[in-house]
């Protein structure tokens, strides 16, 4: 299914992580992989874009999503996937990722977001009226935009 305009913004993001995911795999399956220089670029993506990504779905589109019955349980797990990428994102800022975990980082990230495209987009293009959907867009852009303050990851204590 073609991508609603108005979720555009977060698919473009999706496929920035995804690139990530991708290149990670091949480094991970080359083998020789530089454990901290990638840790760090996890760390930069979730400060430059995952983090303020992850507010605007969790302030506006889960809200709107959560109120369609249909939706309603893709929404919990998806909530549940953020706090649990976030934990992961942490541990990479605390560079302590090990190999293992950071394959299992790639693998539930990439699952995360073919479940967002393919099961919440295309769920929520189905049931939103065309107004709907530009009043969500509007929403999205406007928090994508707004998203100024820096997101704290969990402390390790926290975890």
């Amino acid at each position: 299914m073609l991508r609603d305009r108005n979720l555009i913004p977060l698919s473009h993001q999706h496929q920035h992580v995804l690139t990530l995911c991708v290149r990670l795999d091949r480094a991970i399956q080359a083998g020789g992989i530089d454990l901290e220089s990638w840790q760090a670029e996890i760390q930069d993506h979730f400060e430059g874009e995952v983090c303020v990504h992850f507010a605007a779905e969790e302030q506006v589109l889960f809200p709107v999503a959560g109120q369609m019955a249909r939706l309603r349980a893709t929404v919990d797990e998806l909530r549940a996937e953020h706090d649990a990428l976030r934990q992961l994102f942490a541990r990479a800022a605390e560079r302590s990722l090990e190999l293992s975990s950071l394959a299992d980082f790639v693998e539930r990230l990439a699952r995360h977001i073919r479940k967002e495209e393919r099961e919440l987009f295309e769920g929520m293009q189905k049931l939103m009226t065309a107004d709907q959907l530009s009043k969500l867009g509007a929403a999205l852009n406007e928090a994508l935009k707004q998203a100024t303050q820096t997101c704290p990851l969990p402390h390790k204590s926290s975890m």
